[in-house]
């Protein structure tokens, strides 16, 4: 640096930087360093950050009066870096030769401007809105200048006058000029032109902030001063970010698994057409090598080509994950590299500022500078982790989000053989539990390698300090690693154990809920809650066994570092007379030790976690490989034809591996006409049906339909909606055609019976209506689906008589609605095969007879013995409904009698007798209306107007019968966690706090009793008390230890109690709820309470009140120790209280918002299924996939 300063202007003077109360840097370092630091990183980045900008042109954005300013303000600073260069040369001209560096920094700095000007430019054409790269450059210069400012002041104070007033009038108008374009760069240009209009009346403001808004998550801050001043709600948090939404993270993921599918496919077929394509001589001569001749070993031939087949390449899902979601993933993993770096900056700052303490003389800035740089990296550490934490939490989301979208599209579209394998249960599993184990895993996936790395770092440092004496602390650590590892396991095995214990749980209050109306019918209340209890008693002595060795492991954990500086401090003050404890390397390696705590505990658990996810992985992946229905067996094409259906020589079969159960189906259905398709039970009716949706498998033959299809299921699906929506199904409202819909389905006179007309809101599986109704609005739906073809499974078996020949006359028969579509119709009413166009008779899956009614009574085959089989069952029927259709509907109210028959029919099994029964009860329940419309079924329905009336009948305001789930806001009562108190014991409750006082008091003794120790150093008392000094410090660490554990057990039998008594007050408070509240209330919604809520109380509740006592106690603790040595110290607290309180005030209401409604405790009641007694937790929403779709 002497050549470019000349001898002059020194580099570097320690006199005059560190050894003086006014410190200063020379001007060379000033005019080199300091200048050059930002210029060099702006020319490092721009060709990255060029070739970023060319790769993503987000469009262009008009020239606006801020980036007109900041071009102007970039152009001018060029000019005065060359008003410098310019001076030195007319000082050279002039005889006042200047050293180089006054040439070289106008003229690197004047470059530098220029560049970044071109850069304010391109950004613009590119669409950028806040630059990053420019931001850090203007920010660097800012900080740099700040010493030159300081130093040229001091100077002005110590002179009369300025010596060089051109070059100190630049300096101030260009440090002038960085700070404007320093601020305008803190605020975003306008959008591009051309781009997205932003149509979301509550869109993230996290998309449009700008950089620094980005890094401090300023944009955040709206959100909190809303959650300050009110308690928010779901409709106050804003749009998820397009990038994180489900239909862009379940397609991109699907990308990368298709390709994954192809490229396995592709190299599975290469080897097969191989070895198939080459003659069996080929194959042959390479086993007759060994064996002898070819002609003898065509077995070992087979086996060769079988084993070359069984064994192909799967797909690799693990790899389209990182594919899909890698890249944003690792700059979640930069930041945590960043964070682990600056973590141990703070020991050496801690070093240095004890060796301050001991100098005499020095100067105070040094302890301020100290100070404040612990700050500031603390303040650093902090800021990256988050944006570590960020991006990982929203890779998680997203991974979790596209994986149950792709298991969601997959479950669509499995054959029905891999639905033999993977049942519902299993596809709910994955959709909740595996699809959450990688949320939960990528959250402290970065544990795997960072883990590693900060042990090595600690270790290293701490070598340094102590030498070999580190090498006892490792061995401690080496030693806990199997420990820590037989806990991991052992907590496993129970958590299976207990998953068990909870599944068939869950499974039988399943049972009891949707046979609850029986349940209360028989007073079997107290039977099944036994039963239930004695499964609970099971999951908790297993639970009690995992508290249990999670009290081992807290004990492990908190225990850990004071062993390893314990036999690290007694084994180095031992093993050398020399070694002497002092307070920097006592009180550094604490700090060190301290940071290798959390890593040697998370990575046992990453670990732990990666294994759980690699099932879950193996799972997923196996459950996506299952073949699908090929979507091109059904040949649809909308080509001119006579026939609308034709099936020619279809063999189907339910899987490839059974046989087949259609054969030789031959069918051709005329456009426009009515296929009757009979037959006795089991002979393939449905399946026909199913076959020409495309939902069996085709062995043989072609299947082609022409036109749109609607379909009706024997079981019609209703959803938990009005009664409109469920006909409309997503259809705009047409008000003729939907009033002609009702009329022809027999639904109108429905319409004056429900308490809200066709706005009703209908239950869950159709709950407060009868059978008979259900089956109407299905046929409706249909119906104003208005499609080319139509396939009616037996919809007219669960209506009466009278109101099947009317659906029949209206719509289904030959002058009914439907007349000029093409309709196939499932049927055992013989009374309407004479009105039919073709039937078909199915036996055994095969096509017998086929023809008008006539000709087949004329063939005296299938059918003829069909109608006799059918005939005197329906004649009995009619009879006895007519007969009794008067009295019946005063004696059976229509509400009892159709909820009797939905629990009845939702039971699993259930013999053709009750069936019967059943059906009989349906009838009378559901077509009570018949004798009241009769004589409207005698008009079209062109020719009734229901339209007026019915509108003026309709109240104002429906009221919903099934309510949305309320929730608490805002805070947390105190009588929530005295609930909780009194759950777990007062009395124990008290010894739990006592002890956790205890193990802190034991602690501070310990920490207290090594700053002792290192004070022997001072009096040189060292060796005289090194016994007595190790031994009371083992002391108070092993007591430490064991109170851990006592409380840890303490609280772990208290979570058990507690856990015990909310479900049973849980439990009994719902078997004695009315009915009317089961008929109103999704039985998922109660399903959630015995499941999600108690996992919480069993759970998550008792490890959040042991990080909660463990945080409380240690800050109670340190304010303590802090005040006793710095009594002035009181002052600050009470502020800072009060920021914190603010503080945790917003997070907690936000966190409440955001995780989902608060379950509030208190008592239950019919109208609300949302609370537990005594236990209160957040509730995340509902990962509920949409409904599935209908035809």
């Amino acid at each position: 640096m002497e050549r470019l300063c000349g001898q002059k202007l020194p580099f570097w003077v320690a006199n005059q930087t560190l050894h003086t109360d006014r410190p200063d840097l020379p001007e060379c370092f000033q005019l080199s360093v300091l200048s050059w630091l930002p210029c060099i990183y702006l020319w490092i980045v721009c060709p990255v950050y060029l070739f970023y900008l060319k790769k993503n042109n987000r469009g262009y954005i008009m020239m606006s009066i801020k980036n007109r300013v900041k071009t102007v303000i970039g152009l001018l600073l060029w000019i005065v870096c060359w008003t410098d260069v310019f001076y030195t040369f007319h000082e050279l001209r002039h005889g006042h030769s200047q050293p180089p560096i006054y040439f070289v920094t106008p003229l690197v700095l004047g470059m530098t401007m220029l560049l970044a000007t071109f850069l304010i430019q391109f950004e613009r054409l590119r669409g950028v809105q806040s630059s990053g790269v420019l931001f850090i450059f203007w920010f660097l210069c800012v900080l740099c200048a700040i010493v030159p400012f300081r130093s040229k002041i001091l100077q002005v104070s110590s002179q009369s006058e300025v010596s060089d007033k051109l070059r100190f009038t630049t300096f101030y108008f260009y440090f002038s000029l960085v700070v404007c374009e320093l601020i305008l760069c803190c605020f975003n240009e306008r959008p591009p032109l051309f781009s997205s209009v932003v149509t979301d009346p509550n869109p993230c403001p996290e998309a449009t902030a700008g950089f620094l808004s980005r890094m401090t998550f300023w944009w955040f801050t709206s959100m909190a001063i809303k959650g300050y001043k009110m308690p928010l709600e779901t409709k106050d948090l804003w749009s998820l970010n397009e990038r994180d939404s489900s239909k862009v993270t379940v397609p991109k993921l699907f990308r990368e698994w298709e390709k994954e599918q192809v490229k396995a496919n592709s190299q599975h077929s290469q080897p097969s057409q191989a070895v198939y394509s080459k003659p069996p001589a080929s194959t042959t001569n390479h086993v007759a090598g060994e064996g002898g001749g070819g002609e003898s070993n065509p077995e070992e031939v087979e086996v060769l080509l079988s084993s070359q087949k069984a064994a192909p390449r799967q797909p690799s899902f693990l790899r389209a994950l990182i594919k899909a979601f890698g890249p944003y993933f690792l700059i979640g993993s930069g930041f945590k590299l960043l964070q682990d770096m600056i973590t141990f900056v703070n020991p050496q700052l801690l070093r240095m500022l004890i060796s301050f303490t001991k100098q005499k003389g020095v100067p105070d800035w040094w302890g301020y500078t100290l100070a404040f740089l612990m700050f500031f990296a603390a303040f650093l550490q902090t800021l990256m982790l988050h944006h570590h934490f960020q991006y990982c939490f929203v890779t998680g989301m997203n991974v979790r989000t596209a994986v149950i979208g792709a298991i969601y599209r997959k479950a669509l579209v499995i054959t029905n053989a891999a639905k033999r394998s993977s049942t519902v249960g299993e596809i709910v599993n994955l959709m909740s539990v595996d699809a959450q184990r990688f949320m939960d895993l990528i959250t402290f996936l970065n544990m795997l390698w960072s883990a590693p790395l900060q042990i090595m770092l600690a270790l290293y440092f701490l070598c340094q300090y102590l030498g070999a004496s580190v090498l006892a602390g490792v061995a401690v650590m080496i030693m806990l690693i199997p420990f820590n590892a037989v806990i991991a396991m052992k907590t496993r095995a129970y958590q299976v154990e207990q998953m068990q214990y909870k599944d068939s749980r869950i499974k039988l209050m399943n049972e009891i809920l949707n046979g609850i109306k029986v349940l209360k019918l028989y007073a079997w209340e107290n039977s099944f809650k036994e039963k239930v209890l004695a499964i609970r008693q099971k999951e908790l002595n297993v639970l009690r066994k995992t508290a249990y060795l999670g009290a081992l492991s807290t004990m492990a954990w908190t225990s850990a570092p004071f062993l390893v500086s314990l036999t690290t401090f007694a084994v180095y003050v031992t093993v050398d007379e020399n070694n002497v404890l002092d307070a920097e390397k006592a009180f550094v390696s604490l700090s060190l030790f301290n940071i290798l705590r959390f890593p040697l505990n998370m990575l046992p658990q990453v670990i732990s976690s990666i294994v759980q996810a690699s099932v879950s992985l193996k799972r997923i992946q196996g459950f996506l490989s299952h073949d699908e229905l090929d979507p091109n067996s059904v040949e649809r094409k909308n080509t001119a034809t006579d026939f609308s259906v034709t099936v020619v020589n279809g063999k189907f079969t339910w899987a490839k591996e059974d046989p087949p159960v259609l054969h030789s189906i031959n069918v051709m259905v005329p456009q426009g006409s009515l296929l009757a398709v009979v037959g006795h039970v089991g002979c393939g009716k449905s399946s026909l049906i199913s076959a020409l949706l495309g939902e069996m498998e085709k062995v043989e033959g072609e299947v082609s339909i022409r036109g749109s299809v609607a379909y009706v299921p024997q079981q019609a699906w209703i959803q938990n909606a009005t009664l409109r929506d469920n006909i409309l199904f997503g259809k705009p409202y047409n008000e003729q055609k939907y009033r002609c819909v009702l009329e022809t389905c027999a639904l109108t006179p429905d319409l004056e019976v429900l308490p809200g007309g066709d706005l009703t809101e209908i239950g869950e599986k159709g709950i407060n209506l009868s059978g008979g109704q259900r089956q109407r609005v299905s046929l409706a739906r249909a119906l104003y689906s208005d499609t080319d073809i139509y396939l009616l499974d037996d919809p007219l078996s669960a209506v009466d008589a009278h109101v099947a020949k009317h659906i029949f006359d209206k719509l289904i028969g030959p002058e009914g609605v439907l007349k000029g579509k093409t309709r196939i119709l499932v049927t055992h009413g013989i009374s309407f095969l004479p009105q039919v166009d073709n039937i078909m008779v199915m036996v055994e899956g095969r096509v017998s007879e086929m023809g008008s009614y006539q000709e087949l009574l004329k063939q005296n085959g299938a059918f003829a013995e069909f109608l006799r089989n059918y005939s005197l069952e329906d004649i009995i029927e009619e009879e006895e409904a007519s007969e009794d259709l008067i009295e019946d509907e005063e004696l059976y109210p229509e509400d009892a009698l159709s909820n009797h028959t939905d629990m009845v029919d939702n039971e699993p099994v259930i013999n053709e007798a009750k069936r019967n029964f059943i059906r009989q009860i349906s009838i009378i329940s559901a077509e009570g209306e018949n004798l009241r419309s009769r004589s409207v079924r005698k008009h079209s329905c062109s020719q009734r107007k229901h339209s007026e009336p019915q509108e003026k009948k309709k109240p104002q305001e429906v009221e919903k019968l099934i309510q949305a789930e309320t929730s608490e806001t805002g805070r947390v009562k105190t009588k929530v966690y005295l609930e909780y108190a009194k759950a777990v014991g007062p009395l124990l409750s008290v010894v739990i706090c006592f002890l956790y006082g205890c193990q802190s008091a034991a602690a501070i003794g310990a920490n207290i009793w090594l700053s002792q120790w290192t004070n022997d150093a001072s009096t040189n008392q060292t060796q005289e008390n090194v016994n007595m000094r190790v031994g009371v410090y083992a002391a108070l660490g092993i007591a430490q230890g064991i109170l851990v554990m006592i409380s840890s057990f303490t609280l772990a039998m208290g979570n058990i109690s507690a856990a015990r008594k909310l479900h049973h007050n849980l439990l009994t408070n719902k078997l004695h709820t009315p009915q009317s509240f089961f008929d109103t209330t999704p039985i998922g919604r109660i399903i959630n309470r015995f499941s999600k809520d108690i996992y919480v109380i069993d759970e998550a509740l008792p490890a959040t009140v042991l990080m909660f006592l463990g945080t409380f106690f240690v800050s109670l603790s340190t304010l303590l120790v802090i005040v006793s040595t710095t009594p002035i110290f009181a002052v600050v607290i009470v502020p800072l209280a009060l920021i914190y309180i603010f503080v945790q005030v917003c997070c907690c209401w936000l966190t409440a918002c955001c995780a989902g409604p608060t379950v509030c405790c208190g008592q239950p009641s019919s109208r609300t299924a949302t609370c537990s007694r005594g236990s209160c937790e957040l509730r995340r929403p509902s990962s509920r996939p949409p409904p599935l779709g209908g035809y």
